[in-house]
């Protein structure tokens, strides 16, 4: 079944400087229990929104943390349930807020680029983070 119109979402990729490490940073992974995977915070766009501004509404609904806007990443596109679905990703840096369990993510972990990497369950979000270590080195 292929129905139906691109499923448009939106996301970061979250970091901040790594509190113990010279120059180092951590990357924000959630875990969802509806899928038990760890990815980057994203969600659906809600009808007339705009990417960054859902991609950012995501993150502080997902995560807590307000965020810092950085480099566009590249967006992602696969197929789930029948449908193919489009996420646009922004590198962020996180800037202030906590954490607070709910039903769409239980759970947060603050890892370093490669245990990030290890971590996450869909390759595809693995190039992200390669993607995110390429845009902070030109910045």
């Amino acid at each position: 079944m292929n129905g139906g119109a691109t499923v448009l979402a939106a996301g970061c990729v979250l970091w901040r400087r790594a509190p113990r490490r010279d120059g180092g940073i951590e990357i924000c992974l959630v875990h969802r229990p509806k899928y038990d995977d760890w990815s980057h915070p994203k969600g659906k766009l809600k009808p007339g929104e705009d990417t960054l501004a859902a991609a950012l509404r995501e993150v502080l609904e997902e995560t807590g943390h307000r965020c810092v806007p950085g480099a566009r990443l590249p967006t992602v596109r696969y197929l789930t349930g029948g449908r193919s679905k489009q996420v646009f990703y922004w590198a962020a840096e996180a800037t202030s807020g906590s954490f607070a369990a709910g039903d769409e993510v239980d759970a947060i972990v603050w890892l370093p680029p490669s245990a990030a990497r290890t971590r996450l369950t869909q390759p595809r979000d693995r190039e992200l983070v390669d993607a995110l270590l390429e845009a902070l080195h030109t910045t």
